[in-house]
């Protein structure tokens, strides 16, 4: 994966000041929503473009990256691997920005259950009642392959109570709809639930998020300079800030 250098990221921003203010259209997977926000609004100060993110799950992503107007993907890695969603980007190296790995909360003041070992994890998930993710995306993927490594897929299928997006998921625990939520750490640290932990590092899988320039983008300047500030050291503490692990 390639990187910005300091002297790559003045000139790409330096571009974004000296040209027309452009407005970036950006599509994005929920579990990078809250650095990348603050990521974008930060982005929107320094050079007077405009940002317009949609976000969604994996397959919300391919379905906005084959069938709607882009200029610039902060997307699981995932996506890159549907062949008709990678056309849709230029064939350029596409820099990882983010990645972050698989955790499990209770609601806020619950009881938290042992997930210390892979033996512990596995017992903790057969002994809920319901377990609330999303399985249709990225995350979802490599909860299957934990799962599958578990010897619980089955069991697992029937307990898991599918959300549209990560916000659903701290409502259905918060709510006492379901006993666990299990998904990426940052998404987890709300204040309505509490983190039990990651899982143990020999089952532990992570989501990667990388970028990509769309190949009929508007505004191929302002993407290629907003890759850059995402590579750059505000940028990484502000991910790092909020959960996840830069680069």
């Amino acid at each position: 994966m390639g990187k910005f250098t300091p002297v790559a990221l003045a000139i790409a921003l330096s571009m974004g000041v000296k040209v027309q203010a452009a407005e970036l259209q950006i599509i994005a997977g929920g579990g990078i929503a809250a650095p990348l926000n603050e990521i974008a609004s930060q982005f929107e100060t320094r050079t007077g473009h405009k940002t317009l993110i949609r976000y969604g799950t994996t397959p919300e992503l391919i379905k906005m990256a084959t069938g709607t107007a882009f200029d610039l993907g902060v997307v699981p890695e995932d996506v890159f691997k549907d062949s008709a969603a990678r056309n849709r980007f230029t064939p350029d190296v596409t820099p990882i920005v983010a990645r972050v790995g698989l955790a499990v909360a209770v609601r806020a003041g619950a009881s938290k259950p042992d997930i210390s070992t892979p033996e512990s994890l596995k017992r903790a998930l057969l002994n809920a009642r319901a377990i609330a993710s999303i399985p249709a995306s990225a995350t979802g993927t490599q909860l299957a392959g934990v799962y599958d490594w578990l010897g619980i897929s089955e069991e697992m299928k029937a307990k898991t109570r599918a959300q549209p997006a990560p916000a659903q998921i701290i409502e259905a625990v918060a709510k006492g709809e379901c006993d666990l939520a299990v998904f990426l750490i940052n998404v987890l640290n709300d204040p309505r639930l509490d983190v039990v932990g990651a899982f143990p590092a020999e089952v532990q899988r992570e989501v990667v998020y990388a970028t990509g320039i769309a190949t009929n983008g508007k505004e191929p300047d302002a993407a290629k300079a907003f890759i850059a500030y995402l590579r750059s050291p505000p940028a990484a503490r502000v991910i790092k800030a909020k959960g996840m692990n830069p680069g």
